[in-house]
């Protein structure tokens, strides 16, 4: 079955946009949408053949990263009084599922309807004891064009067998002005979210749920990202609670991102509780598409996600999901132009 299976690029296009997505790690490598002036830009890093996503030499560009996203304190967890140890890919912790989590895996792709809403279903079968994680799960994630300038990813998973942690989180980077402009510290963000969870020094949340009212980390107005970056470190990576955004059709408004320069915005709508703004820390002289090389600063991420290290968190909301029961998290991309 999955050995067949090869590394192929697949396009989602509406006439007004265009999707590139491999059914490697189901990754989207290019997605272009207009500027105030119709013209068409490349808004997520990327390179231009799949070799360097085979190679493993771009960080988790685009993909979709399981079977539990971001970290896990120490690699360590206890379900139903079992005590699972999985690869310590980050040292001291785990992340992003593992030396081989599903983005470097060869997803099938089962579906595909073209059209006026064209959409991509992607499959994998995560098995029993992979990357140390319990039990059998199928997932899906299936990328929908659903108007002129909107993208909709729903990401569905079964546990068959045994209970398991599952937390799936879409790691594209984004830069509004194109790819290859610089550093998104022009563009300004708004993130519907009143706390964060703050981390120790390996990146893992401390448990507690921090306001971030008066500190660098407020975005609930718009801001621009270069503003207070200075003061947090090597910059942004961290999750943001998703609690004061409001709601459509079952999405909570997660956050509002623009671009001075092409007036670009990404409306970013989830059903998850937290997301992860990441602005590309430690990305440096990554070779990408047409030439361009990307360093720190040159995208960001805004993975929506359960939190990090919720398994080992009571009081987080739980990523547990067991047998009979179906994981769901729905991402609803709004592209516009500041009018």
């Amino acid at each position: 079955m999955a050995s067949e299976q090869k590394p192929e690029l697949f396009e989602l296009n509406n006439g007004s946009m265009q999707v590139k997505i491999t059914n490697y790690g189901a990754t989207i490598v290019s997605l272009s949408v207009p500027d105030k002036d119709g013209n068409l830009a490349d808004v997520v890093l990327g390179c231009d053949s799949l070799e360097p996503y085979l190679k493993g030499a771009v960080p988790f560009f685009g993909c979709i990263v399981g079977r539990v996203a971001n970290r896990i304190k120490d690699g360590k967890f206890t379900l139903d009084g079992i005590e699972y140890q999985l690869p310590i890919n980050k040292p001291p912790n785990s992340l992003h599922g593992g030396h081989e989590g599903f983005d470097k895996k060869i997803w099938e792709m089962v579906e595909r309807i073209e059209g006026k809403i064209p959409s991509i279903t992607f499959k994998y079968h995560s098995h029993d004891g992979e990357e140390g994680y319990p039990g059998d799960v199928t997932v899906t994630a299936t990328y929908t064009l659903t108007s002129s300038t909107t993208m909709r990813l729903d990401m569905e998973a079964l546990p068959e067998n045994k209970p398991t942690p599952i937390n799936l989180a879409q790691h594209t980077y984004w830069n509004l002005a194109g790819h290859s402009s610089g550093t998104i510290l022009d563009h300004s963000i708004q993130i519907w979210a009143s706390h964060i969870t703050p981390v120790d020094q390996n990146t893992v949340p401390t448990g507690e749920i921090m306001p971030v009212k008066g500190t660098p980390f407020d975005f609930t107005t718009e801001k621009k990202i270069g503003s207070s970056i200075h003061e947090v470190g090597l910059g942004y990576d961290h999750n943001y609670v998703l609690d004061c955004g409001e709601e459509k059709e079952g999405l909570k408004h997660a956050a509002r991102l623009k671009d001075p320069s092409s007036s670009r915005v990404l409306n970013l709508w989830t059903t998850a509780p937290g997301v992860q703004f990441y602005t590309a820390n430690y990305v440096n002289g990554v070779s990408g598409k047409d030439g361009a090389v990307y360093g720190k600063h040159s995208g960001l991420c805004l993975e929506t996600q359960g939190f990090p290290n919720a398994i080992n968190e009571p009081k987080f909301p739980s990523i547990v999901v067991r047998p009979g029961e179906k994981y769901r998290h729905t991402m609803l991309f709004e592209f516009s132009v500041v009018e």
